[in-house]
């Protein structure tokens, strides 16, 4: 038990610092090769960071463990909500009034319904990941297209935005300095240990399922749904203390949208995932009611003070009880 608590967390970060290592190489990449810098946020950036999370489906689905491929993603959905913006707020308070983020919020409830009708048939399979990825190309030329049309507004304070969108340094892991042989061993190394991360975590995950007589399901829901939320926690805490209230609710949103559109609908064409029985009874419902739950911040703008971080946090903390004495 001991050791694959090890292989766990090493499997773990592998896929943190693989991610990061593959962001880095695939966004100087592309800028070098003159890709504009907003194509790169709004695509390069995006799926990079989805990577971990990608490859520990993937895996799941090969080795015919749904309950892990699911859990890893329904359970981060609820993680990202209750946990990555409830322990933030905990140290500094959000004040969501300060950002509009209405549109890609109705579009990330209008992901989750659309992801539990499908899961409501039972099995996923390519054809319903054809479906989720269609919906993931219209977000994203939304996205596109909102921000092309921003940069086209008439002002000066719209010139100055659209030159910050037009600013490499301002992408996530761009490096005007960094040259071919960095780009390639980043790339390399991203390649190379994210399939190794994931491979080791899900190997792990399930030893610790037969272990603790638990379903994979639950461990997806916990270990590996905390596990690879952890990126998103760290960036919105630094969100948080920098008072980026934008970025905080910004990739939470980002994160739950590319969650269930793009990493199930990618994992679904490496063979069907049948979805478990406990999660359409439970977690899928839990999941569409943490993204409610964030309705009246993103439309009232009412602060995410730290009373709200206790209540989420409670919340998140009273749901890993459920689900692991269920």
């Amino acid at each position: 038990m001991a050791i694959q608590l090890l292989y766990a967390a090493l499997g773990l970060a592998l896929l943190v610092l693989a991610g990061d290592a593959l962001v880095k190489g695939a966004v100087n990449l592309s800028l070098r090769l003159g890709v504009p810098a907003l194509i790169v946020g709004l695509t390069i950036v995006a799926f990079g960071t989805s990577a971990p999370e990608l490859l520990v489906s993937i895996q799941a689905v090969l080795r015919d463990s749904p309950g892990i491929a699911l859990g890893n993603v329904v359970g981060s959905n609820i993680a990202n909500v209750l946990l990555v913006l409830g322990l933030p707020a905990l140290i500094m308070a959000i004040r969501t009034d300060e950002c509009d983020t209405r549109r890609t919020y109705a579009m990330m409830l209008g992901a989750t319904v659309f992801f539990i009708a499908i899961a409501l048939t039972g099995t996923i399979t390519w054809i319903h990941g054809i479906a989720l990825l269609l919906a993931l190309s219209f977000v994203l030329a939304d996205a596109f297209m909102t921000a092309r049309n921003h940069r086209r507004a008439n002002g000066a304070a719209a010139a100055a935005a659209a030159a910050a969108v037009d600013n490499p340094d301002e992408i996530e892991g761009a490096d005007a300095g960094m040259g071919w042989p960095k780009i390639v061993m980043f790339l390399v190394l991203g390649l190379i240990g994210l399939p190794l991360g994931a491979d080791l975590l899900v190997d792990s995950s399930i030893e610790i399922a037969r272990a603790l007589n638990v379903s994979e399901t639950v461990i997806g829901l916990t270990l590996v749904a905390i596990g690879t939320s952890l990126p998103e926690l760290a960036t919105t805490v630094m969100a948080a203390l920098r008072r980026q209230a934008d970025v905080a609710l910004g990739n939470v949103i980002g994160s739950n949208m590319f969650n269930l559109l793009a990493i199930v609908g990618v994992a679904s064409f490496f063979g069907n995932i049948p979805v478990p029985a406990e999660m359409l009874r439970f977690d899928l419902w839990v999941m569409l009611a943490a993204a409610l739950l964030m309705l009246p911040f993103v439309f009232r703008g009412w602060p995410l003070t730290r009373a709200w971080g206790i209540v989420f946090s409670v919340l998140f903390v009273v749901y890993i009880a459920l689900v692991v004495l269920a």
